[in-house]
């Protein structure tokens, strides 16, 4: 990639100075900086959803700041268009109590030339929470496309080594575990128990990068819950057919293959829902509260009973909420409120999922 233009370069510092100023401080006037109206509005509606966040000082913003690194750009004589990946740290709460929480964010910004300089002429975010609703009743097989510069490797998922667990998924014994499905190493402790820590600690370890063992999904989020959930040692219900189970079988005929279940948000949601005798069972909760790291939210942004999104709870809040980690845009320790999110809305609602100990 060219040397990046000091011109270009002092607009995007200009511009993120403003996003983290507007952010901190909640500041309307530092909105006013930036030239896309589009893009502005947009932030202050984010804005006006967490002055009412703040008043629960638990989850206030006391300092941070905006890590941005240009990873692509390009110039020519009426415009120019730079990738920008925004790496946005936050310490919240006061005191003793106070937590980190951090997000990365991508976005497209379009500048123009005006007196000599370049200018902001508009900011496009990628990877917004709400795309997954492009995905919703696909019902096809190229619905979930890869992205991603590396090669996948051919996937052999991991199966808990235990043959009662092999014996009802219809899967040979003997399969051995792979050391990725858990970051610490070996099969999750105990005999057919959800590990919340092994869930929490492999939520951790991949929150902000792929693991290629696995299929890279545009909108990966719920894959990601399900890698959590299954390093966690959820077993896999393994029935070969998309629409139902909850399972991710590998690479197989040069394709990946996976249940709806397992990499989108809806039918996740969907399959939570569900009692069944054994296996990936959860217990749906009235209150976030209620949650303990390695739980499930999910939220539906319109209220129409359509859920985009899931994250994976990963800690706790001095005032007892859940902190979440979260991919598609990759998460870690983020209040599940999500009012910082360009996907929230007033009609939000949420689902909230205890899972069962015993599979």
């Amino acid at each position: 990639m060219p040397e990046l233009d000091e011109r270009v370069k002092k607009a995007l510092v200009e511009y993120v100075d403003a996003v983290n100023e507007a952010d901190l401080n909640r500041s309307p006037d530092a909105l006013m900086r930036i030239g896309d109206e589009a893009h502005r509005r947009r932030l202050e509606r984010r804005m006006r959803a967490l002055r009412r966040r703040d008043a629960f000082a638990a989850a206030k913003p006391r300092r941070g700041e905006i890590r941005a690194r240009v990873v692509r750009w390009s110039a020519g004589e009426k415009e120019a268009f730079a990738d920008l990946q925004l790496t946005i740290a936050r310490s919240c709460g006061t005191g003793e109590a106070a937590y980190a929480e951090e997000r990365i964010e991508r976005e497209r910004i379009r500048l123009v030339p005006f007196g000599g300089e370049w200018r902001l002429d508009r900011a496009e975010p990628l990877g917004d929470e709400r795309f997954s609703a492009a995905l919703l009743g696909s019902g096809t097989d190229g619905a979930l496309g890869a992205v991603g510069d590396w090669p996948v490797a051919p996937s052999v998922p991991f199966m808990p080594a235990r043959d009662w667990h092999a014996a009802w998924q219809g899967i040979p014994s003997g399969a051995q575990a792979a050391p990725w499905a858990n970051p610490n190493g070996g099969a999750p402790a105990g005999r057919g128990l959800y590990d919340r820590d092994a869930a929490v600690a492999y939520a951790e370890a991949w929150w902000d990068k792929a693991n290629p063992a696995y299929e890279l999904f545009e909108v990966n989020c719920t894959n990601y819950v399900s890698q959590c959930l299954f390093a966690g040692g959820a077993p896999m219900n393994y029935t070969g057919k998309r629409e139902s189970g909850w399972w991710y079988h590998g690479l197989s005929g040069g394709q990946e293959r996976w249940s709806y279940s397992w990499a989108v948000a809806n039918s996740l949601q969907h399959f939570l829902s569900q009692s069944r005798p054994v296996g990936l069972r959860a217990v749906r909760m009235e209150r976030p509260e209620q949650l303990s790291p390695g739980d499930v939210i999910c939220y539906d942004w319109d209220g129409n009973g359509q859920f985009r999104h899931n994250t994976i709870v990963t800690a706790t809040a001095p005032d007892g909420m859940p902190l979440v980690n979260a991919n598609t845009v990759p998460s870690r320790h983020r209040y599940w409120d999500y009012r910082d999110s360009y996907a929230w809305t007033e009609n939000t609602r949420y689902r909230f999922y205890r899972i069962e100990s015993i599979f």
